[in-house]
């Protein structure tokens, strides 16, 4: 908390300390008030104006301080102004108070909340913008809930002050009128406490569920209004068809068939998708291969005088076709066949929200009924429209893998993780690789040193890396051979080359599934347009994996389709949002680079606070011993707090030892509790402790530490 919020808060408990100690609390009581009640109406009669503006300032004074008092005053409106003036001042100084209230936890707290709980907060958010006004409406409504803390809490949440003030006047106006009527009969009052029956409680909180059950049958509606146009069948052949056999696909499948659902999975290619057969499975494959050749070069780090090895890079390309049929099992048509899924070669298109018409190779075609639709199609590379580059021929992620030759000069483009992991690794198997990267770093979600230390490491192995370069055009220099064109700073630069791989993200597959003549959109990123849910427009036609994005890993696919099966099977019963607030990546160069939760250059970007611990590995004993000792860990966290807001490794085997971090922040554990955790020595894993240590000491409470060296100092004499 800043200085300006420490003395604002230092003020207002000022404030709530002086109401108490006054002794004000006894004057705002039902005794102290029928006591009273004589010399207020003399003053009233006396001085009516003053007496107004007197009532309405004290009133507005309790509320925003949020103490004992405000049921009393409002049945002291009703005794001394009657029924319509008090009404009045009452709904006028209740809604100021209650809306000053709000605003002081709102400056206050809201920050601390937001960075406390991320993504969790931002969630709510959503929420409160959706169907606040409907939710504060039924508190308001019910006077059973305190009115202080829905003040309070309002101003947690990014609910606009406009709507809050409306909705809290109008809200308030039932129970006002009941206390102020009360009021008008004050000597038949005998306690607070009498003045609602369980009748008249039940009556407001029907009244406050009303726009609840008024919004949902909105909804409802609009749902009928959306379907009106597709006539529903009156029976179902499947409970659910699944479009796309990639990770996704397969795990929304798989929880169908778990659930005894009948259940069709549709795919055009190759089951496994781009993961298995182009992606995740061949490029580790590769990396592997690389590593290796790396480490023979590095041979006197490990005691070696010399050591060599010869290859031949169609074997090494053999080798990966192997690793691929090895893992395929795992997604092959008789595993899922046993497993109770239909599986179906073909392309799938969207006929209804209902209906889906499966064309097979041979140009037949079969419709089938289903309750729900999961939509899994996954995303290709991206190519950019750069003149010349069709005409000369390119290679992309999925394309590479038909090589049986190592390029001689290889123009990777692109500096994201697909292209600095397959730009090592070609230069490791002997190309000449150039990485041409238009932003003015490489891998520019990572923190600035990040990038620095890879590119530092890119640069020592012979990677010609040109950040801060556009790509123009391809062309033929007078030789006959191919020349990148870029702009840098400026100027033209020539970059040639004898293959080019682009490496420039992947976009999502939404062609062909008749998604046009159904209405459902696309975003700005060309993902399909869903709910929080992975709903489309048709509550029962869901999307996940990269197709639905935001995030374009195998493990976030995975994660989203168990989402999209619950919801489309059992969404009529209870719906699941999406959750996103952990979602841990790796890119594989060498270093590896690992992170889950936000980095400094996020936090910053979204202006969340957070203190930043760090481990360097060349204080590592199994680094050391490794020959690994570059690379560090870095954890941030709540200031003054252990709570982790996210974490970033850099060294060898980042991508397994993330874990631990992954685990703690789903979990809720600080760093408190990772250092009180045993950790097998010497490991890689033992980094997470010891940057744990590091936060520790650097919260070490010096004062105490200074009574206990005296103690120590006493205890030698």
């Amino acid at each position: 908390m800043n200085r300006r919020k420490l003395l604002f808060a230092f003020g207002f408990i000022a404030l709530i300390a002086g109401f108490f100690a006054s002794g004000a609390g006894e004057w705002l009581s039902l005794a102290a008030l029928k006591a009273r009640h004589g010399e207020l109406l003399a003053w009233r009669d006396a001085q009516p104006l003053t007496a107004a503006l007197g009532f309405a300032g004290l009133y507005i004074a309790v509320t925003a301080l949020s103490v004992p008092g405000a049921t009393v005053l409002t049945l002291a409106a009703g005794a001394l102004f009657g029924l319509g003036t008090g009404t009045l001042l009452v709904a006028i100084a209740a809604t100021t108070g209650a809306t000053l209230a709000m605003l002081v936890a709102r400056f206050l707290l809201r920050d601390a909340i937001q960075a406390r709980f991320g993504e969790r907060i931002r969630a709510l958010d959503a929420g409160i913008e959706r169907d606040g006004a409907f939710y504060l409406f039924t508190l308001r409504l019910v006077p059973v809930v305190p009115f202080f803390l829905i003040n309070l809490a309002s101003g947690l949440t990014a609910l606009p002050v406009r709507t809050y003030v409306w909705v809290s006047l109008i809200g308030m106006l039932p129970g006002t009128v009941v206390y102020v009527n009360a009021g008008t009969q004050l000597a038949r009052v005998e306690s607070l406490s009498g003045l609602l029956s369980p009748g008249l409680i039940a009556s407001f909180v029907l009244l406050g569920v009303f726009p609840l059950l008024a919004r949902r049958a909105l909804d409802a509606w609009q749902a009928h209004q959306v379907y009106r146009p597709w006539p529903k069948p009156k029976r179902f052949d499947r409970n659910l068809i699944v479009i796309g056999a990639g990770s996704a696909g397969l795990v929304s499948a798989y929880i169908a068939a778990a659930v005894q659902a009948k259940v069709t999975l549709v795919e055009r290619a190759e089951m496994g998708g781009d993961c298995l057969n182009r992606g995740c499975v061949p490029s580790k494959a590769l990396l592997r291969t690389a590593r290796f050749l790396a480490e023979q070069r590095r041979a006197p780090d490990y005691g070696i005088g010399e050591a060599s090895a010869r290859f031949d890079f169609a074997e090494v390309m053999a080798r990966v076709q192997r690793v691929i049929a090895a893992v395929a099992p795992h997604d092959s048509v008789e595993r899922y066949t046993g497993l109770g899924v239909e599986v179906l070669a073909g392309t799938a298109r969207l006929l209804s929200p209902w209906t889906v018409a499966i064309t097979a190779a041979d140009g037949s075609e079969r419709r089938l009924d289903t309750r729900a639709i999961v939509i899994a199609t996954g995303a290709r590379p991206f190519v950019p429209p750069i003149p010349g580059l069709e005409e000369g021929g390119y290679l992309t992620s999925d394309t590479l893998w038909a090589l049986r030759e190592c390029p001689q000069r290889l123009l990777v483009l692109g500096g994201g993780p697909i292209g600095c992991e397959l730009a090592q690794a070609f230069a490791r198997l002997g190309a000449r690789v150039t990485q041409v990267e238009m932003l003015p770093r490489l891998l520019a979600r990572e923190d600035a040193d990040v990038s620095a230390h890879i590119g530092a490491v890119f640069a020592a192995e012979g990677i010609d890396v040109r950040c801060g370069h556009r790509a123009l055009r391809c062309e033929r220099d007078a030789g006959g051979g191919r020349v990148l064109v870029a702009e840098h700073a400026g100027t033209e630069v020539r970059l040639g080359f004898d293959a080019i791989l682009v490496a420039l993200g992947r976009a999502p597959v939404t062609d062909g599934l008749g998604l046009e003549a159904l209405g459902i959109g696309l975003t700005k990123s060309r993902t399909i347009e869903t709910d929080a849910f992975l709903q489309t427009r048709f509550p029962n036609v869901l999307v996940c994996g990269d197709v639905a994005g935001p995030y374009q890993f195998t493990h976030t696919a995975a994660h989203q389709a168990w989402y999209a099966a619950v919801n489309g099977l059992f969404g009529q019963f209870r719906r699941f949002r999406a959750d996103y607030s952990v979602i841990p990546w790796a890119t594989f160069t060498e270093p590896e680079i690992a992170r889950v939760g936000l980095n400094e250059q996020e936090a910053r970007e979204r202006g969340i606070a957070f203190e930043s611990s760090v481990y360097r590995l060349d204080d590592s004993d199994r680094a050391l011993a490794e020959s690994e000792p570059q690379g560090w860990v870095r954890v941030l966290t709540v200031p003054g707090r252990d709570r982790i807001l996210g974490a970033t490794i850099v060294s060898a085997h980042a991508g397994e030892t993330i874990a631990g971090f992954v685990l703690a922040m789903r979990h809720g554990l600080g760093l408190e509790k990772l250092l009180a955790t045993i950790h097998v020595y010497p490991t890689w894993a033992e980094s997470g402790k010891a940057v744990a240590g590091t936060w520790k000491r650097a919260h070490a409470p010096q004062r105490l530490l200074g009574w206990v060296r005296r103690y120590h100092d006493w205890r030698r004499g």
